[in-house]
């Protein structure tokens, strides 16, 4: 925080380590110092505001008051400081000069950590870095920095009635010497009690299978964030309190027995998305979430997205196992109905998955897909039977609400078929994404998406549309129509790819509260032989509704077939970013 606040100052101050005033005003001048004791100095000084600048002694005296302060926390107990005044011709300029003096450093240094925690690995390491040694500069925020590291790390782990016995930093200015004796008591190290819950209308051993820790394992409040997260991510509950279940520690007998509070969540939720491109045309999306069905957890979930040249129905089941966190059976229904121009259809899934979270945080899934397709793409008309099984991993983090400061999200994906189990087709399909969101400060943002996909040991054209692989859109590329990009017959219809990779990168700055400026560039193929690149650039506007990010954008393809689309293209957006 120290150097945060330094460098905020520095720049208000900004090199010429003038105080800019409005003219007429004194300015003031600092000299003589530089690095971070110079920052230290502006930063105390910057508690006087521009007008309050005067060449008064009074006013001298209260500078002089505050950079001693300022040098004394560095270690310089013996500045030597002056004042004079100039004018020039355009104001008064008051000069500070600082003659910073010998720096008093540590003679005598006496760090003790006792109780359980002398033999605890974190808090050897804590000591070891941040613990000053015999010949070092005193520095007053270092010395706290020690003291309040310790208090927390020892919150962190358990060490409830931990204490400084002993806490001096004793200074003879006259010597130039000083002494530092810091004794940390720890006392003993609580421990996990027994959980106990509270208002669930889910079944307890459910909810017993998400504790990450049991009874008599060491406190970490790592842990017990652990606890709260994997509640909140079965979506059963709409509120969550975790808290110690007796009157105080001092009656405890060395354990935190913990109290979970839960409310259950609505047994009904609805979310809407819309969105807009000019080919595409209007967009809706509707969830309705049922979170628990029934005190095993049972959940379903319907999901229903609608556009001129698209409209799908999907809804899936799911059965928590014993480990609720970690596994589950899930079961879904879906049909939908294509009519994109050159290709139109009617696709019927049912699936069935089995899903385990691992201990990288990764989530793999096995699946048995059967897709009945009855379509037209360009000339061809067809029908087409397929069961597939596959397996995916996924991984999703974030951090930063709605539109996340920092996230990542990376799939993994193959489905198979072939004709010995009674299939039409027989193949290989690999698909992968991977998104990368980070953030410079609070106003700059880099959104970044790289897509791929392949189909091995058959011809695209002997599989259901749905299946082939299309580029172009808000999703893909941007400045070309919704899956326009494509391998075409003689007759300029599109057929599909057996191969895509779309890439994009964007640049976010945020102009005013939660309005954000951006600027893209996409670039990719979809193709069968040779691909034909295609690039979109473009301009977009950002809102982080309340609801999730908003988007807008005016989009340019810059490889264009002439005459036979248009180059600029508009793409409006709602939904998650990752």
């Amino acid at each position: 925080m120290f150097f945060v606040r330094a460098a905020l100052v520095t720049l208000l101050l900004l090199t010429t380590s003038f105080v800019t005033l409005a003219e007429g005003q004194t300015r003031l001048q600092v000299q003589g110092v530089s690095g971070s004791v110079r920052d230290n100095v502006e930063l105390y000084l910057a508690n006087f505001a521009n007008g309050d600048v005067s060449t008064s002694l009074r006013f001298q005296a209260r500078l002089e008051q505050e950079a001693r302060a300022a040098l004394r926390a560095l270690g310089y107990y013996h500045p030597n400081i002056e004042f004079s005044i100039e004018r020039p011709a355009r104001g008064t300029t008051l000069v500070m000069t600082i003659e910073q003096g010998p720096v008093t450093r540590y003679q005598q240094i006496d760090i003790q950590i006792q109780g359980e925690a002398a033999t605890d690995a974190d808090f050897i390491a804590l000591k070891e870095r941040l613990a000053p040694k015999v010949g070092d500069a005193v520095h007053h925020g270092r010395y706290e920095q020690l003291k309040s590291s310790m208090g927390n790390l020892a919150l962190r782990k358990g060490y409830f009635k931990a204490d400084f016995s002993k806490n001096i930093l004793a200074v003879s200015e006259a010597r130039q010497e000083a002494r530092l004796t810091v004794h940390f008591d720890s006392g003993q190290r609580y421990r996990f009690g027994d959980v106990r819950f509270t208002g669930s209308q889910i079944q307890e051993p459910r909810l017993f299978s998400l504790i990450p820790f049991q009874s008599g394992d060491p406190y970490l409040a790592s842990q017990l964030g652990e606890f709260n997260q994997a509640i909140a991510n079965t979506n059963w509950f709409g509120s969550i309190l975790i808290e110690p279940d007796g009157e105080s520690l001092e009656d405890s007998d060395g354990t935190v027995p913990l109290h979970v509070k839960l409310e259950p969540r609505a047994r009904n939720s609805m979310e809407l998305g819309v969105g807009y491109a000019d080919v595409q045309g209007a967009r809706l999306k509707a969830n309705w979430n049922r979170p628990w069905l029934n005190d095993r957890g049972h959940s379903l979930n319907n999901r229903l997205a609608l556009s001129e040249i698209e409209q799908s129905l999907e809804s899936s089941y799911r059965l928590p196992l014993r480990n609720v966190a970690q596994d589950f059976y899930q079961f879904q229904f879906g049909v939908k109905n294509f009519d994109n121009q050159d290709g139109k259809g009617q696709d019927y899934t049912i699936a069935a998955e089995r899903h385990w979270l691992l201990s990288n945080k990764w989530y793999r899934t096995v699946s048995m897909r059967w897709l009945y397709s009855e379509f037209m793409q360009a000339e061809q008309e067809d029908r087409s039977n397929l069961l597939m099984p596959g397996f995916s991993f996924t991984r999703s983090r974030s951090q930063g609400g709605m539109m996340p400061t920092r996230g990542d999200r990376l799939l993994f994906s193959m489905e198979t078929s072939d004709r010995a189990w009674g299939s039409d087709s027989r193949f290989i399909r690999f698909r992968s994404r991977a998104n990368y969101i980070a953030s410079f400060g609070s106003d700059h943002r880099i959104v970044t998406r790289l897509d791929a996909g392949a189909i091995l040991l058959e011809e695209a054209t002997a599989l259901p549309p749905s299946l082939r692989f299309f580029a172009g859109g808000d999703g893909s590329i941007r400045g070309y129509g919704y899956e326009r990009v494509a391998p075409r017959d003689d007759e300029d219809r599109l057929l599909g790819g057996r191969y895509m990779l779309t890439g994009s990168a964007e640049y976010q700055y945020r102009v005013a509260g939660n309005w954000w400026l951006a600027t893209f560039a996409d670039y990719g193929s979809a193709w069968s032989t040779d691909p034909d690149w295609k690039r979109g650039v473009g301009l977009g506007i950002r809102w982080a509704s309340p609801i999730g990010p908003v988007r807008l954008d005016f989009a340019w393809g810059l490889d264009h077939s002439t005459g036979k689309s248009r180059q600029f293209q508009l793409h409006f957006s709602l939904g998650p970013e990752l």
